[in-house]
């Protein structure tokens, strides 16, 4: 019988990781999962087991489970960035040498894994899973298992059962029992692997275990029975989690993924032996195993992204600076338009709550100077006076300052001692970014890929449930002065590789938009935004109520009670027991997604009360509870705002995410108005660009018909409606036009405009065609805009932002994929060039007033103030936002006040 082999890709980088000790090659570059990638490859070769073999892959987009619990995987450490600069190559190497990759857009690997699996146990063949997930011990059959190629053994029924207690079948059912804490899949509290084997030995499954809860009392214990009583919800909960996906696959072409009969290595064997591999590259060219490593040492310096400079290396001098005559000798010595880079260490990473243990600077490129103000423990050495270390940091921020991710850096000084720099400010993390939107920013991870550099680890030094409080001074200052050279280095290190690409544009969009913008963004910060807390709780408790009355009218509508939170359970209703049509199958039963339930809604009105109950139990879990845990003792939630978050350029935010609240739901209503004035003397204001995206396509297209509609400020949807449809029909379908005006903007297609539009594929296209013959530059820009990305790899915003695709490796999927992308990004980002102009201007404009910008929402600007400016202030602002930069058409703004959020919508 042939095999296929699936390897859980990404899962065995990690444990080969971590199983191999930390090589590198001569310039330093991490090697380990490579090495092991490569012996796997070698070894899969050598054993000829394998018929077929297919790479199983983590899908781009949100996370499913995601959507369905927020916290799903929340738990998980961060990826080393040794691991994090092996993976692309590592991938690289798995095109270059013809293996399929398989993977589906939202999915995890896994999902892939148990889809094919099911696709190709009808072709009477083995499927080899190489994997130790004990997620696909569900999967176990017959002709399933996994092989650990570690300990180099299979993993069949007989082994789940020796390991777990249970039968592969029975794996999803005990899981559900036991959840599993590295995903954060929650399971039931104080149920443990022996129990769950006792009720899954007896009852078999989940529902059976709750259609006679009556017998766990005599079975176990009263006190078992109860835990499992009150974790219902959240064991159906961990079910659908731990559920893999069996049908995100049709068919399967097997001759796609046949194992070639030559090695697969010979094709990457120079890229083995500059990454110094010599066995594995001399076995592959049939030469002596005694020649020597030095005729094998790479040809090519600069692999991995290493030494692509004549001046790559970093070293540094760490100085502890506990002594205060010889701290401000040194701070005096220094000329006062010399730049100083700056980093502080605190007790959080909070910065409106963290106290400042450390600061440290360097202005030499070359030696890190620490300051020690807050470490605590015993036997601690002399440290600098917090009334020393303020006047130290004021004669620092008179200065002109570097760092990386300042913001926090800045924040952190004025919470501390009422600080800010005097001086411009730059930032190494922003010029990152702008050098590629995509790769991470992370000091650690820029100073690997520009020096080959790899910085102390936080967590190294610093003990689990301790801070860097607790450090030992010269370790503190060893790791801290790193910070603070590595920011300076990096920072002109990226300053001449942009002058080397003559891309001086981004170092001027850094200096004029991005770095001045830290100031506004800091301010905002500092600022938060008050809450009713009593609101909230109120609220909390309303849609408590609201979601046990929602299940009470969907049980009497469906005839008897069931788990809403169990798929399997809410199909039997929809599907059996309602007779509705049912949609896309899975492992179990039928689909009830968000997609399905909403191609039914109009089917049965239980449907419309399922979505509402999922909708408010999500609102409740990721927006009221965390609001109410967050705020400080002033009721003010002070979000983050990330300017290094979005590919696109866009601002984002985090503790809380305030930017993803819902708009249009009641729900979603009731939140915004939770978010309240700090006095009763002001208002709230908001101010936000109408159709900026829509503006900003008649500018780029230059379409007659567009701008013309926009300079005599005519409804550009009915004008589009009229010439897709006809005077006549205008009205009744400018719905439809402005579904299409948007879409086009997202890169919407026939298809998604006919879900949306509840209409079929064909008139759909009949419509986008129609459009397209009305306003044919706007085709003609779309697709030289496609054009331009392909040929470029990159889109390109208003002011010149860019944000980079690979389409070296990618599949059509994948290349439609990044154009749509690519095109939303033009649109996005050049709104969001456009508003982060108008955040500068207005901030300066009021810097000194009463007048409070507090939060940015895409294209909406959200202020407080005294209730007599908001005349003249509105005013301002308008004419400021509708000037801030000259388009084909003008830019126009809508203005609203009110005591809370909601009365600005």
């Amino acid at each position: 019988m042939q095999t296929l082999t699936i390897i859980d890709t990404f899962g065995f980088f990690f444990r080969s990781f971590y199983a191999l000790p930390p090589l590198k090659n001569e310039e330093g570059f991490p090697t380990g999962l490579l090495m092991g990638f490569a012996n796997l490859i070698m070894s899969l070769h050598k054993e000829n087991i394998s018929d077929y073999i297919v790479f199983a892959l983590e899908g781009q987009g949100k996370n499913k489970r995601k959507e369905v619990y927020p916290a799903y995987k929340a738990t998980r450490i961060p990826t080393p960035q040794d691991l994090l600069i092996q993976l692309p190559i590592a991938i690289e190497w798995i095109n270059k040498m013809g293996f399929l990759n398989l993977s589906f857009e939202g999915y995890e690997a896994d999902d892939a894994i148990a889809s094919l699996s099911k696709v190709v146990s009808k072709l009477n063949l083995n499927v080899r899973i190489i994997s130790h997930d004990k997620d696909l011990y569900q999967l176990i059959n017959e002709n399933i298992y996994l092989y650990d190629p570690i300990k180099k053994i299979n993993i069949q029924e007989a082994e789940c059962v020796k390991k777990y207690g249970i039968l592969p079948s029975e794996f999803i059912d005990f899981q559900s029992l036991v959840g599993d804490t590295s995903d954060n899949v929650p399971g039931i509290k104080g149920i443990g692997e022996k129990t769950a084997q006792k009720l899954i030995k007896y009852f078999k499954n989940l529902d059976n275990l709750y259609e006679n809860l009556q017998e766990v009392s005599k079975i176990i214990s009263p006190r078992t029975a109860k835990l499992i009583t009150e974790g219902k919800e959240s064991a159906y909960l961990s079910k659908e989690l731990v559920t893999l996906k069996t049908d995100l696959l049709e068919e399967f072409d097997l001759q796609s993924c046949k194992m070639p009969i030559q090695n697969p290595l010979s094709v990457i064997v120079d890229e083995l032996e500059q990454y110094e591999f010599i066995k594995i590259a001399q076995r592959l060219k049939g030469m002596p195993m005694s020649q020597t490593t030095k005729d094998f040492k790479a040809k090519a310096k600069g692999i991995g992204g290493l030494k692509t400079s004549s001046d790559s290396s970093f070293s540094y001098t760490p100085h502890l600076l506990n002594n205060t005559q010889k701290l401000f000798q040194i701070l005096d010595s220094i000329p006062i338009d010399q730049e100083i880079s700056y980093d502080s260490e605190t007790s959080s990473l909070d910065p409106h709550t963290a106290f400042m243990v450390g600061f440290s600077f360097c202005f030499d490129r070359q030696n890190g100077y620490y300051v020690p103000i807050g470490h605590n423990y015993l036997g601690i050495e002399t440290q600098i006076s917090t009334q020393n270390a303020k006047k130290a940091i004021e004669k620092i921020f008179s200065h002109p300052l570097i760092g990386h991710n300042l913001k926090f850096d800045i924040l952190v000084a004025q919470n501390n001692f009422n600080l800010t720099p005097q001086r411009p400010i730059k930032d190494s993390m922003i010029l990152a970014w702008l050098f590629d939107s995509v790769m991470s920013v992370g000091l650690d991870s820029q100073m690997e890929r520009w020096f080959g550099h790899k910085m102390i680890a936080f967590e190294d030094i610093v003990a689990k449930n301790q801070n860097f409080s607790n450090i030992n001074l010269e370790l503190a200052a060893k790791y801290a002065s790193e910070d603070a050279v590595a920011s300076i280095n990096l920072y002109y290190r990226l300053i001449e590789e942009l002058q080397k690409k003559n891309l001086d544009t981004f170092i001027d969009m850094a200096k004029n938009i991005e770095f001045p913008l830290i100031d506004v963004l800091k301010d905002m910060e500092i600022n938060g935004i008050k809450i009713n807390v009593h609101w909230f709780e109120q609220l909390k408790e309303e849609l408590s109520i609201k979601l046990s009355t929602l299940q009470n009218n969907i049980h009497k509508k469906a005839g008897y009670e069931f788990n809403l939170n169990s798929p399997k359970q809410l199909a039997e209703v929809l599907f059996g027991k309602l007779g509705l049509k049912a949609g896309r199958q899975i492992k179990g039963g039928y689909s009830t997604d968000e997609q399905t339930l909403e191609s039914l809604i109009d089917s049965h009105p239980i449907i419309s009360e399922i979505m509402e109950y999922r909708e408010i139990f999500k609102l409740k879990n990721t927006y009221i509870e965390p609001f109410l845990k967050l705020q400080n003792q002033e009721h003010k939630i002070h979000t983050s705002f990330l300017q290094t978050g979005t590919a696109t350029g866009r601002l984002s935010s985090k503790s809380p995410n305030l930017q993803n609240i819902p708009v249009r739901t009641e729900a979603g209503k009731k939140i915004r108005e939770g978010f309240i004035i700090s006095n009763q003397n002001n208002t709230l204001l908001s101010v936000d660009y109408s159709q900026i995206e829509l503006r900003l396509l008649a500018h780029f297209c230059k379409d007659k018909d567009l701008v013309s509609a926009f300079k005599e400020n005519k409804d550009v949807h009915l004008e589009a409606a009229i010439k897709i449809f006809g005077p006549n029909m205008a009205e009744e379908k400018r719905s439809v036009a402005k579904s299409i005006n948007f879409g086009l903007i997202y890169g919407m297609g026939s298809r998604k405009l006919a879900k949306t539009l509840k209409i079929t594929p064909k008139e759909a296209k009949e419509y986008i065609d129609s459009y397209f013959k009305s306003y044919p530059t706007v085709k003609n820009f779309l697709k030289s805009k496609e054009e331009e990305i392909l040929g470029n790899g990159f889109a390109q915003t208003l002011l010149g932002h860019r944000r980079y695709f690979d389409f070296t490796s990618a599949t059509d999927f994948m290349k439609a994929n990044y154009l749509r992308e690519g095109i939303n990004s033009i649109f996005q980002g050049s709104a969001a060039d456009l508003i982060k102009l108008a955040m500068l201007k207005i901030h300066h404009h009021f810097k000194k007033t009463p007048v409070k910008m507090l939060l940015q929402v895409h294209d909406e600007l959200i202020f407080e103030l005294p209730k007599e400016l908001i005349h003249q202030t509105s005013k301002d602002i308008e004419q400021i936002m509708n000037n801030v930069y000259t388009l084909e058409v003008p830019l126009k703004c809508s203005i609203t006040t009110g005591k809370n959020w909601a009365e600005l919508k």
